[in-house]
């Protein structure tokens, strides 16, 4: 079990962004810590969007297993690699 802020705050530290650089979200403090099985069988949980200043953070679901992955906000010339497996 798992929630959204844990999963966010996982992929915010990778990219050395913090909360504190938050500008909107579209889910509420209680959504984001909501409990939800991220294992392999289905998504469960909440679509979301996250922006900060520097990135824009969103769920990947691959076979069921869920995590959180972010691109760039604004245009740095860096590719994106694909998401969902290899």
């Amino acid at each position: 079990m798992t929630d959204w802020k844990s999963l966010i705050t996982r992929e915010m530290n990778n990219r050395d962004d913090s909360w504190d650089s938050v500008v909107s979200c579209t889910l509420t403090e209680e959504e984001l810590c909501e409990q939800f099985d991220d294992g392999y069988g289905g998504s469960e949980g909440k679509p979301f969007t996250l922006w900060t200043k520097t990135r824009v953070y969103f769920p990947v679901v691959y076979d069921g297993k869920e995590w959180v992955e972010s691109v760039s906000r604004d245009p740095d010339g860096k590719p994106t690699s694909h998401f969902g497996g290899e």
